[in-house]
């Protein structure tokens, strides 16, 4: 059966927007052992191929449920054909070699960072109704899995989290068993947030001159508007061949100037975004207080060509603001010449989230439905602990998650940065075993997670087990939560090319997802049963 539970942790925060291309950084986390052959993380140029007859070019303020509608056939091809490298571009993604099985009498401990990020999935499924190729490295499975909501019991406690556990046979491989971790974020209620002061960071350069880009990103500022409260404030700096404040800090009593700087938002020239960055953070640390948020956030393609543009330049500017509170998120636009590796890791540095708006209907699942969590953290440097008792457990395999990778022994080091958990988010991994088969008390998995409040620098840890006992008896009697996160991380192992999913089919995959979609009535479940279609159809 599932199994749940509480940790102790808490938040604060402060709100800034950025809007900036091109913004490229090294990983934060360690990799303790990297796959055989795997080297170091490379970042790697992979073009979208043009769209097919009848593709939609972009979709500005198009609802995606709707483009999914349009049906697709259901004939299975070739996983590896959407795993292909595609022709050379200015689209950047990182490369990690998927996780292998681990035999547990070498290493009985799995540690990871958090990661509620969602712009792997929606950079792809854009890719996907456009008809076009899906470079393998923009697929990141946790950010797949972590789209979607399980319906995780949130704590009652006053705590912020509660811990879910559950495990169940494979689907795809009958010598094996599947666990699932849940980590569910408090809710925090709109008349209990944090006043946000937010200093938005725009991207005006010439390669945002498209509808899909400053447009819709310019849509979304006004979704996030709209959406603010109270005594929140916005500020709006923007940044091409030069940088410029656009708006200083205003309260919404001034809603329609805001909005009015937002629409004579313009694009052209060149991209220094490192420039844009300091002057953005600058402002946002004018209007920190300990019971506000600031977080800056960078809406870009992430191209950046003018001034310091090396990652590791952009990231050492940010990392003393964060010191300071002040936290960073990126929204990404557009295709073509994307830079996914910049954008993703340097909201990690910012200690913020990393979206990837490609609709309307995006924007709004972001800045009106998850604002909470948007802004405002309930945890930070979360650290998660898997145990796996050699005696019961002879290997295990960490779906995903290879970019948050953490030392081991790196787990009681409150200095080593982690990921954070917003407001109402949730985080959920899942493993792949194999059983010993021996008779032996020991519990399926011990699960400890450590993290600190949002303003504070002492971390606490709380253990969860998962004993034996608790395992389905089959995939069936699984929840049917379980079963869709089974079908999601397949659906991304499968387009990734992994090793790992030789043998699996989409046809599994649809057959795992369409069952539970159809009960539930949820829209974003029943969009990736049409996702799925719509990948076997364009790679036929």
């Amino acid at each position: 059966m599932a199994k749940s539970g509480s940790a102790l942790l808490g938040c604060s925060a402060m709100v800034v927007f950025a809007l900036a291309p091109g913004l490229a950084c090294s990983t934060r986390k360690a990799r303790e052992r990297p796959a055989p052959g795997s080297g170091e993380v490379v970042p790697t140029a992979k073009a979208s191929a043009a769209p097919g007859p009848g593709a939609v070019a972009h979709l500005e303020g198009a609802d995606h449920y709707a483009l999914l509608d349009r049906g697709a056939p259901t004939a299975s091809p070739s996983p590896s054909m959407l795993a292909q490298a595609e022709p050379a571009s200015s689209e950047d993604y990182a490369h990690y070699e998927p996780n292998r099985m681990v035999p547990t009498v070498e290493d009985r401990l799995s540690t990871f960072a958090a990661d509620v990020d969602t712009a792997s999935y929606t950079l792809v499924r854009r890719k996907l109704l456009e008809g076009a190729q899906v470079p393998a490295d923009a697929v990141r499975v946790e950010e797949f899995v972590n789209y979607f909501k399980y319906g995780y019991a949130g704590p009652t406690d006053g705590r912020p989290f509660t811990v879910h556990l559950e495990a169940a046979p494979s689907p795809f491989h009958p010598a094996r068993q599947l666990l699932r971790v849940g980590v569910q974020g408090r809710e925090v209620a709109a008349r209990e947030r944090k006043q946000a002061n937010l200093v938005f960071l725009v991207d005006v350069s010439g390669s945002m001159a498209t509808s899909d880009k400053l447009a819709l990103a310019q849509q979304s500022l006004r979704i996030l508007v709209d959406n603010l409260q109270g005594d929140d404030s916005v500020a709006l700096v923007t940044y091409a061949g030069s940088t410029r404040v656009v708006l200083e800090p205003a309260g919404l009593g001034r809603r329609d100037e805001i909005l009015a700087a937002i629409d004579d938002l313009s694009a052209g020239g060149s991209t220094a975004m490192a420039s844009g960055i300091t002057l953005a953070y600058e402002l946002a640390a004018r209007t920190l207080t300990p019971s506000s948020v600031s977080r800056v956030i960078v809406l870009s393609d992430g191209d950046a060509n003018v001034g310091n543009t090396t990652h590791q330049a952009i990231l050492e500017t940010i990392a003393g603001y964060v010191k300071r509170g002040v936290t960073l998120s990126t929204i990404g636009f557009g295709t073509g010449n994307y830079r996914d590796t910049l954008m993703e890791q340097l909201a990690n540095q910012g200690n913020g989230n990393n979206y990837y708006v490609d609709s309307r209907a995006e924007a709004e699942r972001i800045f009106g439905e998850q604002l909470g969590g948007t802004i405002e953290v309930i945890a930070k440097d979360v650290k998660l602990q898997v145990e796996f008792d050699p005696a019961v457990v002879s290997a295990y395999r960490l779906i995903g998650y290879e970019n948050r990778a953490i030392a081991d022994q790196d787990f009681r080091q409150d200095a080593v940065d982690a990921g954070e958990i917003g407001a109402g988010h949730s985080v959920t991994a899942l493993y792949e075993l194999e059983l010993t088969g021996k008779a032996d008390p020991g519990p399926l998995a011990m699960v400890r997670v450590r993290a600190k409040p949002p303003g504070g620098d002492q971390a606490s840890e709380a253990a969860f087990r998962l004993d034996q006992a608790e395992l389905r008896a089959s995939f069936a009697d699984a929840s049917p939560s379980f079963r869709f996160t089974t079908a999601v991380a397949a659906f991304a192992e499968l387009l990734r090319g992994s090793p790992a999913a030789d043998g699996w089919s989409f046809a599994k995959v649809l057959e795992l997802a369409r069952p539970v979609a159809e009960q539930s009535g949820d829209p974003r479940q029943q969009e990736f049963v049409r996702l799925v279609e719509r990948a076997v159809a364009n790679h036929i």
